[in-house]
């Protein structure tokens, strides 16, 4: 022993050579003692030996039996995920006697006592007076809770662990849908899947129903950053699926509680078990086409400011909603969808109703790419029409900017010039800047633009009913065709004047379509050769001087 203490300063290579001397000199020299004294130190040998083998035997049993289970932070580690450190304190035992992170459970209470208060912002009565019967259906497999209940404070202590269970965040909510409401009857045999996108965290694909609807569905995508994220900080897909799945039922009770024309509509939703989760969300919404800004910018000017008064109109209702003033936390163009040519929201997942508070003005700061805003703080401790502010900037800074002012006629050009610099200041509201849009939109229709001057053309046109031209066309910017010339026409005059401008044309066909501005549709052609019968149009030649010189000689 006193060896051993005297080892301590020393090195380990020191320390072996001072302990095993020694024991293989009191070794050596017991053998010389005889026959008894080396009977003895075999047997003390042996009895040493056995003892190790014993106290190893047990360590290792032990460190079978106490070795820990799965930790979530040391395979977050492992995997190259940093997550912050959780105490063990910060952990609860749910029913299935798993740990649950505090921060976990945390956040899917937020965002429950989120959904809950949009839940309960009552829907506006219907045409009739008649409130919408509410549909009972089971959303999260928790007990519905009182309003008192699902507000009151939580506390942490080991005798109230088993509310913090996830299985404590799952009621049923009544939610007041619509007929037609489709569910899992009618999705069950879809025909013609196909994967149209996804996002952080929802999936969509088109569907086709009873082989003659096409329809949107939208679910929780397993395979996005909101889940995989999730898992790898807390092991538990069915709560990260629980927190994902979230943000679906409140775009859904939005969908409902929020009913205009460039909102996407909302058909239905079905639970159903998936992924060995019980009650997976999906939802029924109407379909669309996605918004390609280099399509647009290719479009007739018509489309395009049909895209910013939609808009616009769409936020002017957002901003006067019946759950107050909303905006769109993420306003990108892919958060939209075009429908029989009218632009409509289909992403509300990260909308929000809540109003800045503030006790300055500099606490109202907002910040864009490009430019910042500083907005009055008003005395009641809210930042003045932010909300309505914040969505009007992104309508400029994606939408008006590139599609109101290019190629729009002369004479609308500084009304348009008006509506995008004013919004790129924030000197209007949505209020001011729907005002003028809509006045864009009587005069255009209105054939207000027109000059107001007495017509004089050059060619005079000879008026064929019931025939239009086969081919003979050609190119011109922009066009509702992509190999012809297909513009909108106020008049017949318009037509006319538009003929004479483009030096290929020789004759056009007064069509028997219309633009959603109630305009005519017109073809200009290069030549009028090819007549063909064609019932309900009427095309116009145009006569030349040198035709009636001819004409007269025969």
């Amino acid at each position: 022993m006193g060896e051993v203490q005297q080892c301590r300063d020393l090195s380990i290579l020191q320390c072996e050579k001072r302990l095993v001397q020694p024991a293989s000199f009191h070794l050596h020299t017991a053998a010389s003692w005889g026959p008894g004294h080396s009977l003895t130190m075999r047997r003390r040998k042996i009895a040493v030996a056995a003892g190790f083998c014993l106290s190893f035997f047990l360590g290792t049993l032990l460190n079978l039996l106490c070795i820990p289970g799965f930790d979530p932070h040391h395979h977050q580690l492992h995997n190259g995920v940093t997550p912050a450190p959780l105490h063990p304190s910060l952990y609860v035992r749910s029913k299935q006697g798993r740990g649950v992170s505090l921060d976990l459970i945390k956040q899917l209470r937020e965002r429950y006592e989120e959904v809950i208060r949009y839940k309960e912002h009552q829907a506006p009565e219907s045409a009739t007076g008649r409130q919408v019967r509410p549909l009972e259906r089971r959303l999260m497999d928790l007990a519905q809770r009182t309003s008192t209940e699902q507000h009151r404070t939580w506390q942490y202590q080991s005798q109230n662990q088993d509310i913090l269970s996830p299985s404590h965040l799952r009621s049923k909510i009544d939610l007041s849908l619509k007929p037609p409401l489709l569910g899992c009857q009618e999705i069950s045999n879809v025909t013609n899947v196909r994967y149209l996108g996804s996002g952080y965290t929802k999936a969509v694909y088109k569907v086709v129903l009873n082989d003659t609807v096409s329809v949107a569905l939208k679910s929780v995508d397993f395979g996005g950053h909101d889940i995989q994220n999730c898992v790898k900080l807390y092991n538990t897909l069915e709560d990260c699926y629980r927190l994902a799945s979230f943000k679906i039922v409140k775009e859904m009770i939005l969908l409902q509680r929020l009913q205009h024309p460039n909102i996407l509509q909302l058909y239905g939703f079905c639970y159903q078990d998936s992924n060995d989760i019980s009650d997976t969300l999906t939802t029924i919404n109407e379909l669309g086409s996605p918004l390609e800004m280099i399509q647009l910018l290719q479009s007739s000017w018509e489309d395009r400011f049909r895209i910013c008064l939609s808009l616009v109109r769409l936020l002017h209702y957002l901003a006067h909603s019946p759950l107050g003033s909303i905006t769109l936390l993420d306003f990108r163009p892919r958060q939209f969808v075009i429908v029989d040519g009218e632009l409509k929201v289909t992403d509300l997942d990260d909308a929000s109703m809540d109003e800045t508070t503030c006790s300055k003005n500099s606490d109202c700061f907002m910040d864009f790419p490009a430019r910042n805003f500083t907005l009055p703080c008003s005395v009641d401790g809210k930042c003045e029409n932010m909300n309505e502010k914040r969505n009007l900037y992104n309508a400029y800074r994606f939408f008006f900017t590139y599609l109101l002012p290019h190629s729009a006629p002369e004479s609308l050009r500084p009304l348009l010039d008006a509506v995008v610099n004013a919004t790129g200041e924030l000197r209007w509201g949505i209020d001011e800047t729907l005002a003028q849009l809509e006045k864009v939109l009587y005069l255009y229709k209105n054939g207000l633009y027109l000059p107001n001057v007495t017509h004089t053309h050059n060619a005079e046109y000879k008026q064929v009913k019931d025939f239009s031209i086969a081919e003979e066309d050609y190119r011109c910017w922009p066009s509702y065709h992509h190999n012809g010339c297909l513009l909108s026409i106020y008049d017949i005059n318009e037509a006319i004047e538009l003929c004479e401008s483009h030096t290929q044309c020789k004759a056009f066909v007064w069509t028997n379509q219309t633009t959603w501005t109630g305009r005519q549709l017109v073809f200009f052609k290069a030549e009028s050769r090819n007549l063909i019968s064609d019932h309900g149009k009427i095309s116009y030649l145009k006569v030349t001087q040198k035709d009636r010189i001819n004409n007269e000689t025969l």
